[in-house]
């Protein structure tokens, strides 16, 4: 039986661990042949002898790298941004530097990527784009993320302004919102708290299922978004959280 994602080309960035590698790992199950880009060359070659995946350095803040990408890989059916940057902290907290550091990796990087394939899509008959946004966003304020989650809102408008623009011409654009996800960038954070393990519990305390997800989990609502079983969904934000913001 083919895959869900047979035949198609995807591009996924930050696949060299959490989210992005447990997408590009599926999507290539799925079928998919898969560009999986990451500035973490190290782990990235990790995927290089996995079926259906090659791997290519991508910095998404450097705008030669992605039109270079983009020369070799050419029109993508799938766009997924998974690149992104916490930074912890109120707005007393946050300085111009931390405000502008985030802007550039979560929101501007949108800005170059889509930009750099959106035409080579639209001439290429269409596609599916998604952006991994938060629920620490417009739907919801977290404590202790201001820049993160006021990036992450921005990330909400540029995808819906790009599903309402593009809709006609078979370009899809859809938000991935998750809660807390396991990740190794997430216990990177925890291990450089004063007390990983209070810092630990305090995750998974305000998770109402009484864990955390998996980037497995969220693998699979990519899948669905980048196939064609979503082909009538554009301009939404899914929510993936657990109970949350219930």
């Amino acid at each position: 039986m083919p895959g869900r994602l047979e035949g198609k080309v995807a591009v996924v960035t930050a696949a060299a661990q959490g989210i992005g590698r447990a997408t590009a790992l599926t999507f290539a199950r799925e079928g998919a042949t898969v560009w999986a880009t990451d500035i973490n060359e190290v782990k990235l070659k990790e995927l290089a002898d996995t079926a259906g995946i090659t791997t290519s350095r991508l910095d998404v803040t450097n705008q030669t790298d992605i039109e270079a990408l983009a020369d070799v890989v050419g029109a993508p059916d799938v766009l997924f941004n998974c690149a992104g940057y916490v930074a912890g902290g109120t707005i007393l907290e946050c300085t111009e530097e931390d405000w502008d550091f985030s802007f550039n990796i979560n929101v501007k990087s949108l800005y170059r990527v889509i930009g750099t394939f959106l035409p080579l899509m639209i001439e290429n008959g269409g596609g599916s784009i998604i952006n991994m946004s938060s629920v620490a966003s417009n739907i919801s304020g977290v404590s202790n993320r201001f820049v993160y989650g006021t990036t992450k809102a921005a990330v909400t408008g540029l995808t819906k302004s790009i599903a309402k623009d593009f809709v006609g011409q078979g370009i899809r654009c859809n938000a991935i919102c998750p809660a807390t996800v396991d990740t190794p960038s997430l216990h990177d954070r925890i291990n450089a708290q004063p007390d990983p393990e209070k810092a630990m519990q305090e995750f998974i305390a305000r998770q109402p299922m009484g864990r955390m997800g998996k980037p497995e989990e969220i693998a699979y609502l990519a899948i669905y978004l980048a196939s064609d079983e979503s082909s009538y969904t554009t301009g939404t934000e899914q929510l993936i959280d657990g109970a949350m913001t219930l």
